[in-house]
């Protein structure tokens, strides 16, 4: 359905409108659809720019096992096709004249959530218009000339009533609902908001050898030649975690910068608050930087799963392993570590967060848990955070499984406070 305005709509309302979808003609009789509805729009409305993945709609909507497959069963995309359809069936009959549309695009999970653009009302003609429609007639010389003024006239008046009405409809209209910035955003992302300038996302840039169609590998400078390294390779969950952080600080109205590691410099460092999107193994600059001292990445290098990476814990807690390895590099990976850092820049006025995983899957798990309210809520808690201002350095672990290359749940097990 295509609309020629967009207005955001405020949260009361979307929630109303779909109840009022669960009770309409096309829904009402569809219990399963009308819990997908339900689970989407909060989805949405919580996350916003954030879609569900198909394994979260699938085992905690629709009931599907642990084990769920989405490459070889189909029923959350047949599913969310359904509710589509129906969407559009509602909006096309009994739903012409609701005030929120609620849209669910294709190729997308997420819903949008739009006001419907007032009809203004057509004015009607004015009476004096019609009196002179019904004046008696007159000579034929006179009579021309007297109908141009009376219709001359009423065509005047009929323009000052028309502007009137307009001008009097655009004062009274209400203003559009901005959607509100939830309070753990503007806690957590206080370091980035204030700044002068916009803040910079650097995102991992591994160096290669070789070609893809004959294979590939990491430079390593002990005996590949510098003239043959790729430098234009980055990780799926560094991209989808570039888009998360846009939709993000989009909410916030605050523009980024993005730079992909191999481009960036120590200069840029020096003046500019830096959020760093991928691990050490790849985003080199980091090692150039004052970097994490609790978690740690290094390769293992010793015992069966040694030149894996690994995040190292400096000073374990009671109860702590030293050391967090995910899934062996030779297997698919299906666990991973991460890390969410916030750590003060080169000038001390400035900020550096990192957010990276052993893997690229950890990377954008990593992101989505800043990038989520539930997750940044929970861990202000630990910090006993409460308001903006009081966030200092700190260092985070989180425990992140893995399915089909899909990050499908995300744990903090471990925070430490940099600030003491």
């Amino acid at each position: 359905m295509a609309l020629t305005h967009t207005f955001v709509v405020a949260r009361e309302q979307c929630f109303q409108q779909v109840e009022r979808l669960t009770k309409s003609h096309s829904l009402h009789s569809s219990e399963s659809l009308c819990k997908l509805l339900r689970y989407l729009a909060e989805h949405s409305l919580d996350h916003p720019g954030i879609a569900p993945k198909e394994y979260q709609i699938a085992t905690e909507v629709l009931g599907r096992p642990a084990g769920f497959d989405p490459q070889s069963d189909s029923t959350v995309r047949v599913q969310v096709g359904r509710l589509r359809v129906k969407l559009a069936e509602h909006y096309a009959s009994e739903g012409l004249e609701d005030a929120v549309v609620v849209e669910l695009p294709k190729g997308s999970y997420a819903l949008s959530f739009h006001l419907r653009p007032a009809k203004p009302s057509a004015p009607s003609a004015p009476a004096s218009l019609a009196i002179a429609l019904e004046s008696k007639p007159v000579p034929a010389a006179r009579s021309s000339w007297k109908a141009i003024a009376i219709l001359s006239s009423a065509l005047v008046l009929l323009c000052v009533i028309v502007i009137g009405i307009l001008l009097r409809t655009r004062s009274t209209t209400t203003p559009p609902v901005t959607q509100a910035i939830p309070v753990a955003y503007q806690i957590f992302w206080s370091h980035f908001l204030n700044a002068p300038q916009q803040p910079w996302v650097i995102f991992s840039n591994g160096s290669f050898v070789g070609r893809p169609e004959t294979g590939m590998r990491y430079y390593n400078p002990a005996k590949d030649t510098k003239s043959f390294i790729l430098d234009h390779y980055t990780g799926v969950g560094e991209v989808l975690a570039i888009h998360q952080l846009d939709n993000v600080f989009a909410l916030l109205n605050r523009p980024l910068r993005v730079k992909r590691g191999a481009l960036f410099s120590l200069d840029d460092a020096k003046n500019n608050d830096l959020i760093f999107v991928g691990s050490p193994s790849e985003n080199l600059t980091l090692l150039d930087l004052p970097g994490t001292r609790e978690f740690v990445f290094r390769r293992l290098n010793s015992g069966s799963r040694k030149g894996d990476l690994a995040v190292f814990n400096v000073h374990p807690q009671p109860g702590e392993p030293s050391i967090f390895v995910g899934s062996p590099g030779n297997q698919p990976t299906i666990e991973d570590y991460a890390i969410v850092s916030l750590l003060p820049g080169l000038d001390p006025s400035r900020s550096i967060l990192i957010l990276a995983g052993n893997t690229t899957f950890g990377t954008q798990a990593a992101v989505e848990f800043v990038c989520r309210e539930d997750s940044i809520k929970g861990l202000l808690q630990r910090l006993h955070v409460a308001k903006p201002g009081d966030l200092k350095p700190f260092e985070a672990l989180l425990h992140v499984k893995i399915v089909h290359g899909v990050p499908v749940q995300t744990d903090l097990i471990s925070v430490r406070d940099r600030s003491r």
